[in-house]
């Protein structure tokens, strides 16, 4: 899997692209961590190449956005999913508290808006 961080406005983005399965989940899972650590609290994830996730991958956003609630001023949200990856997040009943952008550009919107 191959992940690319980038910070502008405030916001952390990551875009993921590949496998987010028990292999890889623990890498993003630090990554994503460490930038909440370090301050970041808006936290933007562009799936759009995201060809795959299993549920070590979904822990991952669940532990995000837990992180991010305690903190009480964070946001996660995620954007541009393909339609069978983004059925992974409905069937788990994830989309219920982590937002869902249909494109980057929205999830940027609700994240400025929150």
């Amino acid at each position: 899997m191959d992940i690319i961080e980038n910070t502008e406005d405030g916001i952390a983005t990551f875009k993921v692209a590949g496998r987010l399965d028990s292999k890889t989940s623990g890498a993003f899972d630090r990554r994503l961590s460490d930038a909440i650590e370090n301050g970041s609290l808006q936290v933007l994830v562009d799936c759009s190449e995201l060809a795959y996730i299993s549920s070590a991958g979904l822990r991952v956003f669940i532990k995000a956005a837990k992180h991010l609630q305690r903190i009480g001023d964070g946001a996660i949200v995620l954007c541009a999913m393909e339609d069978y990856v983004r059925e992974v997040f409905e069937i788990a009943g994830f989309d219920s508290f982590i937002p869902i952008a249909g494109t980057c550009e929205e999830g940027r919107e609700k994240i400025l808006a929150s």
